[in-house]
């Protein structure tokens, strides 16, 4: 029977850096919670805010999914299949998002509040 050696030091060195990594992320986190960067208008959270929150949250989504899951092995097939799966989710949330807007509602009302020259042309 054949032996199967592996480099068990290589791999712990690898899951304690990326430990490190995520725990220094996780500071970061907190430190813009309790500090926000970007607090120069009104009380409360601003977009910058989401964006770098946002922004550090897929860094140590990234790390986790590359190192603790092994996407980092895999074929070139499961990245097309998740870049494909991110931009449906991101299609159906711009979907959601627009399904309460209608222009020409907006604007047949916008018509009728300021009696707009249209509604005279159209008869009573």
């Amino acid at each position: 029977m054949a032996e199967v050696t592996h480099d068990f030091s290589k791999t712990k060195r690898t899951y304690a850096k990326v430990g490190i990594a995520l725990g220094i992320f996780t500071i970061i986190t907190v430190a813009l919670g309790l500090f926000p960067p970007l607090d120069v208008g009104p009380p409360g959270p601003t977009p910058g805010d989401f964006l770098i929150g946002l922004s550090v949250a897929t860094c140590k989504a990234s790390l986790v999914a590359l190192i603790f899951m092994h996407l980092n092995h895999e074929r070139g097939l499961i990245y097309k299949l998740m870049l494909f799966t991110s931009i449906l989710a991101f299609c159906l949330i711009v979907v959601t998002l627009f399904a309460g807007f209608d222009p020409i509602v907006e604007q047949y009302e916008t018509l009728k509040t300021t009696g707009g020259w249209l509604l005279k042309l159209r008869p009573q």
